[in-house]
């Protein structure tokens, strides 16, 4: 038995190394292929047609109930009642340290700066061209929903960020929970007039893991 499975080894890779020989002597050529289905299996496009399925969509929606690595809960509703409640309940769940507030501001100039302005006074740069109305300064204005702006706790940043208002939109797409976070502590700067204060000295951000908008 082992005689003749050593044979039939020593028969495949003669053969092997003969078709190898024989093949063409183009340096481009792939040379002969040996069960080639094996490898080349047909692909899709990614919003292409494929037959495989039911609605002919070769790209598949995520099972229901997916939810992303990063998922946080926020259980606070797109409404005048949620933006109260979360206002009253919820609290940033990292400390405002030079680290947090400085990366604050980062992810502020890279999404928030080109309507609200760097000092947050409404003076963006699609607002000084005539694009927009101006945003509400963030030290000296009102907000539409009532109330100063300087005055908007941790909670009520965080759902207008990830919500939107007016004709600001959700940046809940743009922005994981906690850089939301940091984007609501260095607001909470500018209410101050962008002091660029932090209100800790500590060094190091809040080992948080998945901080969710539920902390308090």
């Amino acid at each position: 038995m082992k005689t003749t499975t050593l044979i039939l080894c020593a028969a495949a890779i003669s053969g092997v190394a003969f078709f190898s020989s024989c093949g063409s002597k183009d340096p481009k050529s792939t040379g002969l292929e040996f069960m080639p289905d094996m490898y080349r299996s047909p692909s899709l496009e990614v919003y292409g047609k494929s037959n495989l399925f039911a609605d002919s969509l070769a790209m598949r929606k995520p099972v229901a109930g997916t939810i992303s690595r990063d998922f946080a809960t926020f259980d606070y509703p797109e409404s005048n009642e949620g933006y109260e409640a979360a206002g009253r309940d919820v609290k940033n769940p990292f400390e405002a340290s030079s680290v947090n507030v400085v990366e604050g501001k980062r992810l502020y100039e890279i999404y928030c700066t080109h309507c609200h302005g760097a000092k947050g006074q409404g003076d963006g740069s699609i607002v000084a061209i005539g694009k927009f109305p101006p945003p509400p300064s963030y030290s000296t204005g009102n907000s539409s929903r009532g109330g100063a702006m300087k005055d908007l706790t941790d909670g009520k940043i965080y759902h207008t960020i990830t919500y939107g208002l007016n004709l600001m939109g959700p940046h809940a797409a743009q922005l994981l929970p906690d850089e939301r976070w940091k984007i609501v502590l260095w607001v909470r700067d500018l209410q101050r007039g962008g002091t660029a204060a932090p209100a800790t000295t500590a060094d190091s951000t809040t080992t948080s893991g998945s901080a969710t908008a539920m902390a308090k």
